[in-house]
């Protein structure tokens, strides 16, 4: 026994000495390895990156402190990088034995870091290569492994106590100008703080970042917030993207960072008071949130990213469970499951985000809903989309309108469309109007021609068509752009009765709503709602409804309105103002036109819509006669471009 015991106390002193040793000689030898990892360093980046990157002075100080003077990364025939006048900081001995680079302190004075983009030259340019050699690697990538071993490297670069003063990080895109001025940071105790000024070319701020990190246990807290009245603005993105953003201040909280059982869990939660966001793709006017949090939990496995389901988002007093996942285990697939749980319908209305959904203010409702969505996409079979929303309802009613008022559509009432911002001449949708149409004196051909190109189930339908939607989603992705919509009848009827025409996202929303609250709360018939569509719908130039689209075009009535005369104006609903580009310099169809009524003929005689009878008079060539006439008389050029049959709603179920 005492045998054993003297080997192990000769080992640990074998070893203690071996160590001792290594330090000694790393001691006496450090600033000689200093000056070689600096001289390899800089030998590697001007081979890869083409920059110099110089140091004036480097040194130790102390046992494992560093100091240097006069750092400067500068890519060839570019910016300069970065510059640091003096830096000191001190790392880890016994870490950067184990190969792990840990720092202990770090203090910088009157430091520049820049981004500059003069035309096509970029100052990094050179340092967003991509590295080949991963790239062409047939081996994959372990995502939870690689994100734990980067975040283990950043963190290990933050030191445990810092002080920085005056370090400016500038960014000029074209001069598209913001500098963001570090006057002081300190970092002690595991307390944050610094106050930053930002500086860009529209305005100036003073900010405040404050809180608690803990770089070492992979903790933090941390707050942004405005040290002067007003909110903070996100500087850049509006000279760059058009782009306005503000909020009061945002909380950033990492409760976990923890690798296990192959999994990497990342746990925490973030919130923003008052944001609000202005850009012609989402609204006509501000959009803000009040109050909204995230409760999140990231979970990386060898082959999937998720935010689990445990997760929960929260908007105003709107609260939902999502789930969102990207897994490469047998073909590459994207998951997404959003849940709301049963709330009131009046908390939903009244959390929706001010200059989003305008029409919804001031609604009120009763009742109770609960909803579901389930999305998922597998990259390598794009057909088999999934798409299903499911909203439950307990006692649901809306007891009062807001600026929408969807009972109307049951009355007469002005119709007013807006074109690009333009209000356009008032049209009245009722008797009182000598050109308005009740359905049954319209041409039933034109009832068959419309519901075959715009909308084939719109009387067995509730506002929206799955399939469609999918189809639409599926070929949206494929393209990598939005180049098929799925928008029926109802969704029309909508947009033009309440909405602009608009193509920002707050339409959409507001157009979706509006929709599901019409279909769903029979507040008016589907013969009226296609009533009113034929009746208020724009046809051509400054011609609204069908009583003077069949006047314009054809000098009849709409009963009087042949077949051939029913395809044309259905066809050209989607482009009413470009209908003079159907025809050629003799005034006859050209042939995509001849190609899409053909088309159109065949799947109406198909279902049967259509019989031979109908379209007897088919081969006589379409004569527009009336005011239209005059449009024709512009020549068409071959430049213009030609429509395909994709301009057809139409899907085959």
């Amino acid at each position: 026994m005492n045998t054993t015991k003297q080997k192990i106390i000769i080992v640990l002193k074998s070893l203690a000495v071996f160590l001792l040793l290594i330090a000694i000689g790393f001691y006496v030898f450090r600033d000689y390895v200093l000056q070689q990892a600096i001289e390899k360093t800089s030998t590697t980046i001007e081979q890869q990156y083409n920059s110099n990157l110089t140091i004036k002075n480097a040194g130790f100080e102390g046992f494992s402190g560093i100091s240097l003077t006069e750092i400067s990364l500068t890519p060839k025939d570019a910016d300069t990088l970065f510059r640091i006048q003096k830096m000191k900081t001190s790392i880890n001995f016994w870490n950067l034995l184990l190969g792990n680079v840990q720092l202990g302190t770090l203090e910088i004075q009157n430091g520049m870091v820049q981004l500059v983009q003069k035309g096509n030259v970029k100052n990094f340019a050179a340092f967003l290569k991509k590295d080949n050699s991963e790239s062409n690697s047939d081996n994959k990538r372990d995502y939870a492994t690689f994100a734990n071993r980067i975040i283990s490297k950043v963190l290990n670069l933050v030191p445990t106590d810092m002080s920085v003063e005056n370090l400016k990080f500038k960014l000029d895109d074209n001069g598209k100008k913001a500098t963001i001025d570090i006057k002081k940071l300190t970092l002690s105790n595991k307390e944050l703080e610094t106050s930053i000024d930002v500086q860009t070319n529209t305005f100036a701020q003073r900010w405040e970042i404050s809180g608690f990190a803990d770089p070492r246990n992979k903790k933090a807290d941390i707050r942004i917030f405005n040290k002067d009245t007003g909110p903070i603005k996100v500087p850049y993105f509006d000279e760059r993207y058009g782009l306005k953003s503000s909020f009061d201040s945002i909380r950033l909280n990492v409760e976990n960072i923890e690798k296990s059982g192959g999994k990497l869990h990342i746990d925490g939660f973030t919130s923003i008071t008052n944001f609000s966001v202005n850009h012609p793709k989402i609204a006509n006017k501000d959009v803000v949130i009040k109050n909204a949090r995230f409760d999140y939990r990231f979970l990386l496995g060898a082959d999937f990213i998720a935010i689990d389901s445990s997760s929960i988002a929260q908007f105003n007093q709107v609260k939902f469970r999502p789930y969102l996942s990207y897994n490469t285990e047998t073909d590459t697939i994207y998951k997404l499951k959003v849940v709301i749980p049963k709330m009131k319908a009046q908390e939903f209305i009244s959390s929706l985000p001010d200059g989003l959904f305008t029409n919804f203010q001031g609604m009120q409702a009763e009742g109770t809903f609960d909803y579901t969505l389930d999305f998922k996409f597998n990259q390598n079979q794009p057909d088999q989309l999934v798409f299903d929303s499911h909203l439950k309802k307990e006692n649901l009613k809306i007891t009062k309108y807001g600026q929408a008022n969807l009972t109307k559509l049951n009355s007469e009432f002005v119709y007013r469309a807006i074109i690009n911002n333009v209000l356009q001449r008032p049209v009245l949708v009722g008797a009182s109007n000598p050109n308005y149409t009740p359905t049954e004196q319209i041409s039933p051909y034109l009832r068959k021609s419309v519901l075959t190109t715009e909308d084939p189930s719109f009387f067995s339908h509730h506002g929206f068509i799955n399939e469609a939607f999918k189809q639409s989603i599926v070929k949206n992705i494929k393209t990598k752009k939005f180049a098929r919509g799925a928008s029926t009848i109802s969704m029309q009827l909508v947009k033009n009765a309440f909405l602009t025409r608009e193509k920002t996202l707050s339409r959409k929303l507001e157009e979706i709503l509006l929709v599901y609250i019409l279909e769903n709360n029979r507040i008016v018939s589907k013969e009226r709602m296609l009533e009113v569509y034929f009746n208020i719908i724009e046809w051509g130039p400054n011609v609204y409804g069908i009583g003077e689209a069949s006047r314009f075009y054809f000098q009849k009535s709409p009963a009087e309105l042949t077949f051939n005369e029913c395809l044309f104006l259905a066809r050209i609903i989607p482009s009413p103002r470009k209908f003079m580009y159907q025809f050629n310099d003799q005034g006859t169809l050209r042939d995509f036109a001849a190609k899409q009524e053909s088309f159109l003929t065949n799947i109406m005689i198909k279902r049967g819509l259509l019989t031979a009878d109908d379209t007897i008079y088919k081969s006589q060539p379409l004569l527009i006669s009336g005011a239209a006439k005059s449009y024709l008389r512009i020549k068409v050029q071959d430049s213009i471009p030609v429509d395909s049959l994709s301009t057809i709603k139409e899907f085959e179920f």
